[in-house]
């Protein structure tokens, strides 16, 4: 595997492949789910790509209404909901992203704890679309 630079754009480029990446300090062993260049734990710059199983568990979340224009494209609004949240992936890290398979318009019904699994989309605005990682109930 060719070793890419730890920015975004890879980050952006591994979404592609489906695969779901973070890094890993090979100073102190922290890993970084959005990845990052730099380790927040010892400040060390020795970092490489691990990637992550993709399950997890949603630790906190929220319903939106009112979409950004790339939602609304993708069907969503007051009359259609979208729940967004954090999930813990099972290496640690967590990272927020949409949830998908609960049930938007009876929030209450959503549980903390509720086990997924990553997913990746084709969405985009004005006619551009980028792979966006989400995450399913298993």
């Amino acid at each position: 595997m060719v070793e890419r630079e730890i920015n975004y754009e890879a980050f952006q480029g591994y979404l592609e492949e489906h695969k779901l990446m973070g890094t890993h300090c090979k100073s102190c062993g922290q890993l970084y789910l959005p990845p990052r260049p730099l380790c927040a734990h010892c400040h060390g710059s020795d970092m490489d790509w691990q990637e992550l199983s993709g399950n997890g568990k949603l630790i906190a979340y929220t319903t939106v209404h009112i979409a950004p224009t790339a939602m609304i494209e993708a069907g969503y609004g007051r009359d259609n909901p979208y729940c967004v949240g954090v999930v813990q992936v099972d290496e640690g890290p967590g990272i927020s992203a949409q949830i998908h398979g609960v049930d938007c318009s009876n929030p209450q019904k959503i549980a903390i704890g509720t086990r997924l699994k990553a997913a990746f989309i084709e969405r985009g605005q004005d006619g551009v679309q980028q792979t966006t990682l989400v995450f399913e109930s298993i």
